[in-house]
């Protein structure tokens, strides 16, 4: 009797998932990850900082689309608000304030950029290869959450109110510096001292002031230097 109860239940026990039957959120979230992996690298590998800041919009972005097919609403709204709506735009203000170059910048052209690049590749892989080997025959059947965002909220404003308060002025002290640092100052001419008067060295092969060089005679083209007549002796 036991066998055939055992035998009905395990008929009516929903079939094993594997990783060839995936459903379509399953499908949904790879393709976003792919999308969200292009971004990043991109992102990184530019070499216009503006591009870089708007490719970072896209990868936190599609972060939020994960958290989301994961059913993590509150975390996706809180990448949505922290990193869409504050860091990013701190950055792009950064940039604009700043004036950084629009275009290709030199300073984005590392040396190491292939070291940087392997041990990239050596970290992805090593991860990966831990959380398919950690999941290959194994999935976690999650209940629901104790807690509810009114929870987190309180307890958020309520033991970390400082921390939080202290993160604002933070990222307002890094604002007022980029506005102090792209100010640019106004050059005044240097005022000549006096009694003292600046000669410049001659252009070309031009002569030194006092030559004795004829009235009339054109100055050679290209030669600026200014010539003097010498003065006639004085009759007594």
């Amino acid at each position: 009797m036991n066998a055939h109860l055992q035998l009905a239940a395990g008929s009516l026990a929903p079939a094993a998932r594997g990783f060839l039957s995936p459903t379509g959120a399953e499908i949904v979230f790879v393709l976003v990850g792919l999308a969200v992996l292009g971004a990043a690298l991109v992102s990184v590998t530019t070499k216009q900082l503006v591009h870089a800041a708007l490719w970072l919009v896209v990868a936190l972005g599609g972060l939020a689309i994960e958290f989301l097919l994961l059913t993590a609403e509150f975390i996706a709204w809180v990448q949505v608000l922290i990193y869409l709506g504050s860091v990013v735009v701190l950055v792009l203000f950064g940039l604009m304030l700043t004036r950084a170059p629009i275009g290709r910048s030199p300073d984005a052209d590392s040396g190491n950029r292939w070291v940087a690049l392997g041990v990239a590749v050596a970290a992805a892989a090593t991860l990966v290869t831990l959380v398919v080997d950690a999941f290959r025959t194994s999935w976690i059947d999650l209940g629901a959450g104790g807690g509810s965002t009114e929870v987190t909220g309180q307890y958020l404003f309520r033991h970390w109110v400082l921390p939080f308060e202290a993160l604002s002025v933070l990222l307002l002290a890094a604002l007022v510096g980029a506005i102090v640092l792209s100010r640019t100052k106004g050059e005044r001419p240097a005022k000549p001292r006096p009694g003292k008067l600046r000669v410049g060295k001659p252009v070309g092969n031009a002569k030194p002031v006092g030559s004795t060089k004829p009235v009339g005679t054109a100055n050679p083209v290209g030669d600026s230097t200014v010539r003097t007549v010498p003065t006639p002796p004085q009759e007594s």
